[in-house]
Order: C-alpha cells, then structure tokens, then sequence
C-alpha cells in the first residue's frame, strides 16, 4: 500500500536516496524487500514518511522527516519491528496520526492482513 507521495518501491527507494533522481547504490541492496505500507507527506516545508516492510519474514520499519531545505536522503535506517509493537503505538499514543495524512486505519488493515 503506498500512501501520500509514494506511488511505488521506486519512489520509495529513490526518496531514501542521495541522488534524488535515481536510486542510488547503497538503496539497491533493498530491492527485495516486500513493502506492506509506505507513506511520504510533504506540506508546509515539512515532510514525514513511514515505510513497514517485510523481508525474510521479519517486519522492519523505516521512519523520515526533515524540513525544507533537505529530504530523506540518508535516513533509511530500518528497525526490526513487530504488529504487537505497532498496534500498541498507536493504540496508546498519536502513531500514524500525523496531521498531513492520518494512516492509522490503513496500517491496521496491513497488520490484519499480516496476522492472518
């Protein structure tokens, strides 16, 4: 699911990417990954993005942001995750509530379809 900005593993890969315009060495590696939600927002010269994937059967997670003079190039810095992990943040606090794009349900839905 690719939410916001994101269209694609492309756009994703490219936009964690120094070159900006093409995916760069370091994020080829990531080609596999199987990407299960994916959202960039960019308003207001701020930007925010949130990646979960799925790679030999681990759930990792990827958060970015920055202002408007840089973007998220350089930030792909993934971290082993979990759904109890996910669910519980944004059960209990504002996770995925951001005021550009409220994903929350969106992720639910991804993490249903995980579980199951």
């Amino acid at each position: 699911m690719y939410l916001g900005d994101f269209n694609n593993k492309e756009d994703v890969l490219r936009e964690f990417s120094y070159s900006y315009t093409s995916v760069d060495d370091d994020m080829k590696e990531n080609q596999d990954i199987n990407i299960l939600l994916a959202i960039y927002t960019y308003e207001d010269y701020d930007g925010s993005a949130f990646v979960l994937f799925e790679r030999g059967g681990r759930l990792y997670e990827v958060n970015g942001g920055h202002c408007s003079c840089y973007g998220l190039e350089g930030q792909w810095e993934p971290e082993e995750t979990s759904v109890e992990a996910l669910r519980h943040r944004i059960e209990n606090g504002y996770f995925g509530g951001y005021y550009h794009y409220d994903y929350r349900n969106d992720l639910k839905e991804v993490l249903d379809k995980w579980e199951g």
